[in-house]
């Protein structure tokens, strides 16, 4: 796919990091590990190049070598370029600007970069959000509508401790935003914003500047909420799957509602792949009397024990004898002999040593932090 006119994506990794501070101490936000062998920041990244977005800036602001690490020259996602391609734009790249405290000023750090883009439009994103979004659809409803800004938002059930996470969008019978409330005290049926903004180059340029000279940081609060009345704001209503990380819970059941085919099928469309780096593990090896059922195993996983309505990433093991249910057992991390372990979330090279037992819930899912040793 290609669309018509030049896009410029800029891609925030660090937004939002505070409602997983478990996964986000040592990594951004885009770097937090999802559904056995992806990162947040490949379901972004893979919408971008599947609509043709081939120019794509990733702003950064702080514990960003994993995010190197994993985006390399952007190779995976076909961004390995002499012309555009992937850009990774950490904190004080302007020298006026310094650690950004919302989009406004951290595009104020990078507008060396959007000005020297050749790009009419621009596409900003976060990692927070997990979907397939195809933005060729998005451009076309932007310039059909108008609109000075086009909003992408999705009409779901929102709980209290979701909603202290979200903006909600009031919208009108045309579809343009009336009203936005920022992190409400409320539940039920709401359009929640899913962070996902087009906007011309130029306005964009002009909003930076402004919001420079006026000392205000926030998007979302200075633009969308302070002005929805002076800018023609409208919206792109998301009927596709997608998960919101708002909390370690969500993530969790993010994960979880993968082992369900048909969330699998609307997050990974046979038209629109989902790309990331590329690692040359071995196939998983199941042993003799391992059992395994409707879980998630990725490459490079030794399987000797029980393994039930898990996700296991890249390298993980699981030693004869033990039983692994209903958790999230992140990359190279090892379980030892005999162990029991329920609804846990282990982080990356985590070593449960043999007979041990870990019981948490659903709703409260014991973590354990990248490296530990139980």
């Amino acid at each position: 796919m290609s669309l018509n006119k030049k896009i410029l994506g800029v891609i925030f990794a660090n937004m939002h990091e505070d409602v997983v501070p478990e996964l986000t101490r040592q990594r951004t936000m885009g770097s937090v590990m999802f559904g056995g062998r992806y990162r947040l920041i490949d379901f972004t990244l893979s919408n971008m190049a599947n609509s043709g977005i081939d120019e794509v800036g990733v702003v950064t602001k702080s514990n960003y070598q994993s995010l190197l690490d994993h985006l390399g020259s952007g190779r995976e996602w076909d961004m390995s370029r002499k012309n555009g391609g992937l850009h990774l734009l950490p904190p004080f790249s302007n020298l006026t600007s310094g650690m950004y405290r919302g989009r406004l000023e951290a595009l104020y750090g990078i507008t060396d970069f959007i000005r020297h883009s050749d790009a009419d439009y621009v596409i900003m994103s976060d990692c927070d959000v997990v979907t397939s979004l195809d933005y060729n659809k998005l451009y076309d409803a932007h310039v059909k509508s108008g609109a000075d800004i086009t909003a992408v938002y999705a009409k779901s059930y929102l709980d209290l401790d979701a909603a202290a996470h979200t903006n909600v969008f009031g919208i009108d019978t045309d579809g343009r935003i009336n009203n936005v409330l920022i992190n409400p005290e409320i539940s039920g049926e709401c359009n929640i914003s899913l962070n996902t903004y087009i906007i011309s180059k130029p306005l964009l340029m002009s909003m930076i500047t402004d919001g420079a000279a006026k000392g205000v940081y926030s998007f979302a609060k200075s633009i969308l909420q302070a002005q929805c009345s002076r800018y023609k704001i409208m919206t792109y209503k998301h009927e596709g799957y997608f998960s919101k990380i708002t909390s370690i819970k969500s993530y969790y059941d993010a994960n979880m509602a993968l082992l369900s085919t048909e969330n699998r099928k609307g997050l990974f469309p046979d038209n629109a792949p989902v790309y990331t780096k590329i690692r040359d593990n071995p196939p998983a090896k199941f042993a003799i009397g391992a059992k395994v059922k409707n879980s998630l195993i990725a490459d490079g996983c030794i399987i000797e024990g029980t393994v039930e309505n898990s996700i296991l990433f890249r390298g993980a093991k699981v030693a004869k004898g033990a039983v692994v249910k209903d958790s999230i057992i992140m990359q190279d991390s090892i379980i030892g002999k005999n162990c029991s372990i329920s609804c846990v979330i282990t982080d990356k090279v985590v070593n449960i040593s043999d007979q041990k037992i870990l019981t948490g819930s659903a709703n409260y899912p014991i973590y354990i932090g990248k490296g530990a040793e139980i």
